[in-house]
C-alpha cells in the first residue's frame, strides 16, 4: 500500500521506517524542512535502537521518503497515519490536541477521494469522533474520509521492535470499510500471528490511557514499597522477586527506581486521572493521583539517599550523574528522572556532571546549567560521589577498579539496582542501592 505518516518525531519516524520494512511505500510529512532534509539524507535526528539502519536501507531503496508537502502526501497515499505530538496542555492535566486537529485541517482540503486516517497519537476519549466530524465537513470527499484510532504501545528504546513485533494491535473503527483498510496495512504482521483487537473508537482511546496509567501505578507502587524497605532495613530486590512470581502480579515493570518519565507515561497518567475525574469516577481519580504523587516525590527521595550516604548535605559536593535519558535505549530526556535528580542536586549547591552514552546533546538543551561529559572516564574525574540514574548496560559494565584512581571518593549510589554491588565493594567502593540495606 501507499501510506503517509504525518509527524516525524519519536513516534512518526520509527513508524514510517517500520511501515517501509513490512513492504509499504511510505512518505513521511513534517513542517521542519531541516529535519526533512536530514531524514532524506538518511540522517536520524533521534536515537532509537535499530532505527538508523532501517532509515538508511529504505531511503536508499526509495521505499521511504520525506516531505513538507501535505498536498504531495494526499496525492500519494490511500491511508494516512497521524503521529503528531500531543503534549500535556497548559492546565497540566489534559492533552493538547492542537497538532492533531491542525494536521487534519491542513490535510482536509487535499482529500478528494475515499481515504482512512489512522490516529496513532495518544488523545482524550472522544477525539476520533470530533476529528471524524471535522474531516467530513472540510474534505471534498466528505464522509468518505473515515477516522480510525490505533494507539501505539511503544517502549522508547524498543520502538522498532515493538512496531514490527507488537504484543497486540488495537484499532477503534467506525465501519467495516475502515477495518478492512487497517487489516490491509497490518497484513504482514497479522500473518505472523499478532493479535488484532477491533473495538469502537472510544474504547481504543481509553485502552492506551488505561495501559499507561496502570504501568505508572505499578512503578509508583514498587517505589513506595522501596521507601518502606529503606525505612525497615529490608531488601526491595528480594521482595520484588518474591511477589513477582505471583501470576496475578507478574515481574515485568516491577522495578524500584527513580520513577517513570519520558513523553508518554507522565502525561498519560495525568490525563487519565483528569478523565476519571471528568467522568465522575472520583475514587479512581484519587488512586491515580496517589501514583502521581509517589512519582513526583522520587527526586527528593533520591536526594535523601545521596545525603544519607554522604553523611551531609550535597552543598559543595562534586557529584557525577550517570544517565540523562529517562530510560536506556533512547536519547529522549522528556521528564527524565535522572535529569530531575541532577537539577535538584545542582539547586542544592552541588557541582554536577552528567554523562550519558547518547543523550548528552538533548540534555544540554534542556539543562544548560549542568556540566556534561561525553566519556564515562572523563565524567568521574574528581567526583566525590556517583549517582547511577539510568539503566544503560554501559554503566553495569563499568570497571570499579579502573575508575577508582580517577575519583576523589569511591562512593556510588545506584538508583537502578543495576550493578553487582558486592563486586564494587570488594574493589573498595561504598555502595548504596535504592530500597536495599546499607552494607559497608
Amino acid at each position: 500500500m501507499r501510506v503517509s505518516v504525518i509527524g516525524c518525531g519519536h513516534l512518526g519516524i520509527p513508524h514510517a521506517a517500520a511501515m517501509a520494512e513490512i513492504g509499504h511505500e511510505v512518505i513521511g510529512v513534517d513542517l521542519d524542512q531541516a529535519k526533512i532534509d536530514r531524514l532524506n539524507a538518511s540522517e536520524c535526528p533521534i536515537y532509537e535502537e535499530g532505527l538508523p539502519e532501517l532509515l538508511a536501507t529504505h531511503t536508499a531503496s526509495g521505499r521511504l521518503r520525506f516531505t513538507t508537502s501535505l498536498t504531495e502526501a494526499a496525492e500519494f497515499a490511500d491511508v494516512h497515519f497521524l503521529a503528531v505530538g500531543t503534549p500535556i496542555d497548559a492546565d497540566g492535566r489534559s492533552y493538547d490536541t492542537g497538532q492533531v486537529f491542525g494536521a487534519a485541517r491542513a490535510l482536509a482540503p487535499h482529500l478528494t477521494r475515499p481515504t482512512v486516517i489512522i490516529g496513532k497519537s495518544t488523545v482524550t476519549v472522544g477525539t476520533s469522533r470530533d476529528l471524524g466530524a471535522l474531516l467530513a465537513r472540510l474534505s471534498p470527499a466528505g464522509e468518505d474520509v473515515e477516522v480510525v484510532w490505533n494507539p501505539e504501545f511503544l517502549r522508547e528504546g524498543h520502538a522498532i521492535d515493538d512496531t514490527l513485533r507488537p504484543d497486540r494491535i488495537v484499532v477503534g473503527v467506525p465501519s467495516a470499510r475502515a477495518e478492512d483498510a487497517v487489516r490491509q496495512v497490518y497484513a504482514p504482521l497479522l500473518a505472523n500471528g499478532i493479535p488484532l483487537f477491533v473495538t469502537d473508537p472510544a474504547t481504543a482511546e481509553l485502552i492506551k490511557g488505561a495501559a499507561n496509567a496502570y504501568l505508572g501505578m505499578k512503578i509508583s507502587f514498587i517505589n513506595g514499597v522501596a521507601d518502606m524497605c529503606t525505612a525497615a532495613g529490608a531488601d526491595v530486590q528480594q521482595l520484588t522477586e518474591a511477589i513477582g512470581l505471583d501470576p496475578r502480579i507478574g515481574r515485568g515493570g516491577l522495578n524500584a527506581g527513580p520513577g517513570y518519565g519520558g513523553g508518554c507515561l507522565p502525561k498519560d497518567v495525568r490525563a487519565f486521572t483528569a478523565s476519571a475525574r471528568a467522568l465522575g469516577a472520583t475514587e479512581a481519580a484519587a488512586m491515580l493521583r496517589a501514583a502521581e504523587e509517589v512519582n513526583e516525590s522520587r527526586p527528593t527521595a533520591a536526594l535523601r539517599l545521596v545525603e544519607q550516604t554522604l553523611g551531609r548535605p550535597v552543598d559543595g559536593v562534586r557529584i557525577t550523574v550517570w544517565g540523562a535519558s529517562f530510560k536506556a535505549g533512547t536519547d529522549d530526556v522528556r521528564e527524565s528522572p535522572a535529569l530531575a535528580i541532577a537539577a535538584l542536586m545542582h539547586q542544592r549547591g552541588a557541582t554536577v556532571t552528567v554523562h550519558d552514552p547518547h543523550a548528552v546533546p538533548t540534555a544540554l538543551r534542556r539543562h544548560p546549567e549542568l556540566d556534561y561529559a561525553e566519556a564515562l572516564d572523563n565524567s568521574v574525574h574528581g567526583a566525590q560521589l556517583i549517582v547511577l540514574a539510568t539503566e544503560w548496560p554501559h554503566f553495569r559494565e563499568a570497571d570499579p577498579k579502573a575508575l577508582a584512581p580517577l575519583v576523589a571518593d569511591q562512593v556510588l549510589v545506584d538508583l537502578r539496582n543495576l550493578i553487582d554491588a558486592d563486586a564494587w565493594r570488594m574493589a573498595g567502593w561504598t555502595v548504596r542501592q535504592l530500597g536495599r540495606p546499607a552494607q559497608e
